[in-house]
């Protein structure tokens, strides 16, 4: 029945250091679009989104307890790992652990782990295979 995942929601503390995050050190782009209920963005990659919702100001409808920090990402990148590392090294964010390698969806993952502003734990991979 399900195919595949269009967009998820990330709540944010901290908006300007979420984009700075998503956008400049992991290259999604941002949109912003227009709702009935005002001014909307959300960051792009691939063929999915992440719409941002800012705590304390957040659309309706919502997750019951939208807060952030509370997502655990995984990406898959589009360019080999060791880019991806010497990227976040020079933007200055912590690699937590990695690269180790895990079980993604459709097979075997070679992955690093960092935090985004908010503190959501965020996997960038890339196929086994490829590695």
């Amino acid at each position: 029945m399900i195919d595949h995942i269009d967009h998820i929601v990330l709540t944010t503390r901290d908006l300007e250091g979420c984009i700075r995050f998503y956008r400049d050190v992991l290259g999604m782009p941002l949109e912003r679009f227009a709702t009935p209920d005002g001014e909307r963005l959300a960051l792009k990659f691939g063929s999915q989104k992440i719409n941002i919702h800012e705590w304390g100001k957040e659309f309706t409808p919502r997750a019951h307890v939208a807060v952030p920090g509370g997502l655990d990402l995984c990406f898959i990148a589009a360019v080999p790992l060791e880019d991806v590392i010497a990227k976040l090294e020079a933007a200055g964010v912590p690699i937590l652990e990695g690269p180790v390698m895990k079980t993604g969806a459709v097979s075997k993952i070679r992955s690093v782990y960092v935090r985004d502003p908010d503190l959501n734990l965020v996997e960038i991979s890339v196929p086994a295979d490829a590695a």
